[in-house]
This record gives structure tokens, sequence and C-alpha cells, in this order.
């Protein structure tokens, strides 16, 4: 009998202690997920520090329900965050957690298409959302697919997996596309680097659920809402996502440039303070126990100054 997946929080007990010195106000889990952050943070935290939980999978509702009065979940992409904060009456945060990509309930599931190595219905939505990776494989024109796979995966054969799935077409399930990635890569390099379908499968997922822009849009969203000694902690998965975090937050810590200026200007003091320059990662013992924590890294930035009026 298959056995029902289970979900290890990455990275949670650095969490739990950068969200340390919060004694009150309301820290948003943009990821809920399966929960597993949130439910460390009960547990740490003072009763005077209650909690917003985002996720645009339906299926993270019944999950959260269990966590309690000081939890309250909402059906969301985070790209939503200002309006839902504003919804629920909240004039700030003080604190933001995204924990990136997929959780192992998602992944574990055939029925949601995210693997490759079982096969599964070429879905991969996250959410509600309408467009899915059977409608990317089967319909988009091959020059399109192939920029998808390049610019999304960073898949150095993306013209050969773009060209071998337009002709294996249509395209079934996720056995089916693993199969036909596995066999447009050459044989010497599907012997290195993981699973020959990783990236080409990252690029499908990306593109159906909008990650990036959405990364974006949820954390500038964060930003602005974060209230005086607030914190905003990102944890991701991929160069492509790390690029966005590490460009916005050290642009959030940066004075702004005044040298353009017709005269001369006071320097401003940023708004902000990296918690620290370069990324924390999983340790030897975690990764050794969840394997999937391999890639991640974690970014975290501090407000040091009033929030500016709307």
């Amino acid at each position: 009998m298959h056995q029902a997946p289970q979900h290890r929080p990455v990275m949670v007990d650095e969490v739990a202690d950068l969200f340390g010195p919060i004694e009150s106000g309301v820290i948003v889990d943009a990821t809920f997920g399966g929960g597993g952050h949130t439910r460390r943070l009960l547990d740490v935290l003072g009763p005077g520090v209650r909690f917003l939980a985002l996720d645009r999978d339906t299926e993270a509702e019944a999950r959260a329900a269990t966590f309690g009065p000081r939890v309250r979940f909402i059906t969301s992409d985070f790209r939503n965050l200002s309006r839902v904060v504003e919804g629920e009456g909240i004039d700030a945060i003080t604190g933001v957690l995204f924990d990136l990509g997929l959780s192992s309930l998602q992944l574990d599931d055939p029925a949601r298409g995210f693997g490759f190595r079982r096969s599964g219905p070429l879905d991969m939505r996250m959410g509600a959302g309408s467009l899915t990776a059977h409608q990317v494989v089967n319909e988009w024109h091959e020059a399109d697919l192939r920029r998808v796979i390049a610019r999304h995966g960073e898949e150095r054969f993306a013209g050969r997996i773009a060209r071998a799935v337009v002709r294996a077409r249509p395209v079934a399930d996720t056995a089916g596309l693993a199969e036909i990635v596995k066999l447009a890569i050459p044989a010497a390099t599907r012997r290195t680097g993981g699973h020959p379908a990783r990236r080409t499968f990252q690029a499908l997922r990306i593109v159906v659920n909008d990650e990036l822009a959405a990364l974006a849009e949820g954390l500038d969203a964060a930003l602005d809402l974060i209230e005086p000694g607030g914190r905003v902690i990102v944890i991701s998965y991929h160069s492509l996502e790390d690029r966005i975090v590490k460009r916005r937050l050290v642009s959030a810590s940066s004075s702004p440039d005044t040298a353009s200026l017709p005269v001369m200007a006071p320097v401003v003091a940023p708004d902000f303070r990296l918690l620290f320059r370069k990324p924390m990662t999983p340790t030897d013992d975690e990764v050794a126990e969840n394997p999937r924590a391999r890639s991640a890294k974690l970014r975290a930035i501090e407000r040091v100054s009033p929030r500016r009026a709307a």
C-alpha cells in the first residue's frame, strides 16, 4: 500500500531563530503548504503573534484548519498579498516567509502532475489557474516551447527537447514526457546531473504558474507592508528565483543613488538591512535527512526605518 507523503519543512530551525525576536503582531506564511514552518513558529513564539497563512493550493486549507485560532488561512496566490492584508483589516505585518517551490505533498502526488518519476496527468497547476502543462506541451509552437525550456529550465538542450516533444505529440502524461526528454538528451549527459527531465519539468511548472512574476510582485508587497523591526525571509531553490530575491533585497537595503540629481543631496539611509550578506544553506545533517533541501538558499531582511506614507 502506498504511504502518504510526508512534508518536511526546509531550514525550519533557521526560520524559527530569525523570527525569534518577534513578540507580537502578524506573521504571514505566504507559502503555507504542509504548514511545517507555521507549526514550529506556533511552538516557539508567544501568544501575541498571530499568523496569516496563504496558499493557492486549496488542499492546504484543510491542513490549516487543525492549527487553532491563531492561524487564519486564505486561499490566495502570494502575489495578492497587499489585497489580502487589506481585506483582513491589517495595517502592517511583522514578518513574512516565502518558502518557494513545491512541497513534498504536491511533488509526491502523481495526480498533480509535477513529478517525473511516476505517471500522472500533465497538469502542474498549483492552484485553480486555467493553463496546464498539457496545453503547453501539446499546443505551443516549437519555438515557444524551446524558449520556455531554455529560459525557465536553464536547459542547454532545449532545442533538441522541444523538437522531440513536437514530433511525439500528442504527449499524454508525465511519464511519457519524461521519457521523450530523456531520449532527446545525449546519452553521456543523461548519466550526470540528476534526472534528465528535471530542468524541463521545472520550466513547465514555472510558466504554468507564472512563478517568477508572482515572486517579484509578492516580494515587493511584503517589503512595502513590513513594519519597523519586521523581517522578510525567503527560501529559494534554483538560480532564477534566487536572482530575483537577491536583486530586490540588495536594492531595498541600499541607499538611494543621488549622484544624478542636479544639486548635492544628503545621503539617505536605507529602509532595510540585510541580516547576512551571503545566503544561508541547509546543514549537512538536514540534507542527509531531507535531500530535497540540498539546493535551498535562505535570504532575510529587516526594516530599520518607518514605513513611508502611501
